[in-house]
């Protein structure tokens, strides 16, 4: 450390990244840039992790991600899974049920959380990165950026320390109140919904009946979230009506009166703590500024219906982390960066327009509506499957890319991430596909692969996808769950150029020649990464 005066150090060494933020989306990027041997450190104001519970769900996507940092297999033991959705109405009868299907990403397609395990998971995760500091009670007073990076005012709010850092790049991953982007004047448009809502955390005593069923109580008198959480919690959310005294509704007389409603005793739950929150649809006007990226709430605020909060930061950083290592270690050019704003934020927009959609249904109050809502819905859950359909199809969107960091001309495939299944590998083993792809850009080919030149000079590999019943081989894999074979047919291409998140960068079929590489796309040899086990 060096004194620049008024008791101000600054630190000799500079990191990669500066990540503001260790929740759920600021400990990600920091798992994903420590294991890609990036120096980050983390900046967090508050001491421990918090104790509420605020994000609920998770799906097969985002543990996919936390899978690159070796962390997917430890986080689903504390997770629920295979959990039916109903929708029932004021008398308690289901209008709507839905089991969630898988989309191919190789876990469970929707899975229930208790956020502070989740987060210590994921923090443990970190600890094995001795490239990765972690500045606890410590918050970012002042960005300052020039040619060469950003300098960060810094205090330790634990001895009012002041200290400066430089870092190459910041992910602001502060919360919907981010103090970074009020720093940095960019505007944080939408709006906040009148009504309030009083969430209820519990430790259950004993079961009840459909205790391990998410439930949308649509009662236009006071509809009502009742969702299992794992680790013998459980969660209900209830609006605050007018008339009613909020702070007095968040007592424990009040919670049980509550619950009662739907005959949940004393004897059922034990209260962990009651809490009073407003719903927001917000989007910050950019997600970039020079050489500060926003992620998660500080870039976007969505409704909760759909459990798509904390997987829409996840997904940011996902997006993200892989494209700085790329620039800071020279392989593609600082332009490519652009891309992450462009790629993240229409997906964010149609996520949060299918959770305002869904909440529509929900709290409904005109009892008129509700009651055609009720047997509309009624009606159409009789035909076969459409509750899992309209699940999967209307409630969270998949994620292709329309534009960004892609080839031109498309195909089918171009933007698409494509499907994870087990594969046999070249020694015989059964291997989830992420983990031979290994992070990196990559050809894949369906069966014999055809000489790529403008690939290939630069070192890029290839891989080989060979059919159910095929003999492993060096530089292939067998396509065990016979998957992959009939989403490349069905996607019409025999040759892909997979980008470093599996997104497909190029696609083309049988016989032919890819679109080139990104410009200024310049491969640089890596160290072998660990990952947390």
């Amino acid at each position: 450390m060096s004194e620049t005066g008024a008791g101000t150090k600054t630190e000799d060494s500079a990191y990669d990244v500066a990540v503001i933020g260790y929740g759920p989306t600021g400990v990600t990027a920091a798992n994903l840039l420590g294991a890609m041997g990036l120096r980050v450190v983390v900046l967090e104001r508050d001491a421990a992790i918090f104790t509420r519970a605020r994000a609920i769900s998770t799906d097969e996507e985002v543990v996919r991600i936390w899978q690159r940092i070796g962390l997917a297999e430890r986080l689903k033991r504390d997770m629920l899974t295979e959990r039916d959705v109903d929708f029932v109405d004021a008398n308690g009868r289901t209008f709507l049920s839905a089991h969630p299907t898988p989309r191919g990403h190789g876990h469970p397609p929707q899975m229930f959380i208790y956020q502070p395990a989740l987060e210590q998971v994921l923090r443990d995760g970190v600890d094995h990165y001795p490239n990765v500091k972690i500045l606890l009670r410590h918050e970012c007073l002042r960005l300052r950026q020039d040619t060469d990076g950003v300098e960060l005012t810094v205090v330790g709010t634990a001895d009012d320390s002041v200290h400066r850092l430089r870092a190459s790049y910041v992910i602001a991953a502060d919360g919907g109140s981010s103090l970074t982007r009020a720093q940095l004047n960019i505007g944080y448009e939408g709006k906040t919904y009148e009504d309030r809502w009083v969430v209820i955390d519990t430790k259950m005593l004993k079961p009840w009946p459909d205790h391990d069923k998410l439930r949308f109580h649509c009662d236009p008198a006071r509809p009502a979230v009742d969702c299992p959480t794992p680790l013998g919690h459980h969660r209900w959310e209830f609006p605050i009506l007018p008339g009613d005294d909020e702070k007095q509704l968040t007592t424990e007389e009040a919670v049980y009166q509550l619950v009662a409603r739907y005959g949940i005793s004393r004897d059922s739950v034990e209260v962990l703590r009651a809490t009073v929150y407003s719903h927001h649809v917000r989007f910050a006007t950019r997600f970039r500024m020079g050489r500060v990226f926003l992620a998660g709430d500080a870039a976007h605020a969505m409704p909760p219906w759909i459990g798509q909060g904390m997987a829409a930061g996840v997904r940011d950083v996902a997006n993200l982390c892989w494209k700085l290592d790329a620039v800071l270690r020279g392989e593609l050019p600082e332009a490519v960066l652009d891309s992450y704003e462009t790629e993240r934020k229409p997906h964010v927009r149609e996520v949060t327009k299918r959770a305002v959609f869904v909440g529509r249904i929900i709290t409904e109050r005109r009892l008129p509506v509700a009651r055609v809502r009720n047997g509309a819905l009624r009606a159409l859950d009789r035909i076969p499957g459409f509750g899992d359909w309209m699940q999967d199809s209307n409630w969270i969107p998949v994620a292709r890319y329309e534009a960004g960091l892609q080839a031109r001309p498309r195909t089918r495939a171009t933007g698409h991430q494509i499907p994870q299944p087990w594969v046999t590998g070249p020694d015989g083993e059964r291997v989830r596909l992420d983990d031979v792809l290994g992070g990196r850009w990559l050809l894949l080919h369906r069966g014999l692969p055809t000489a790529q030149p403008a690939w290939e000079r630069l070192g890029v590999e290839s891989l080989a996808v060979l059919p159910v019943g095929s003999r492993p081989a060096e530089g292939a894999v067998v396509d065990s769950d016979g998957v992959l074979l009939p989403w490349l047919a069905g996607h019409r291409v025999a040759t892909l150029a997979l980008r470093p998140d599996a997104y497909v960068y190029a696609a083309a079929p049988a016989g032919a020649q890819l679109p080139p590489p990104p410009a200024g796309f310049a491969p640089a040899s890596r160290p072998a990464t660990t990952t947390a086990q």
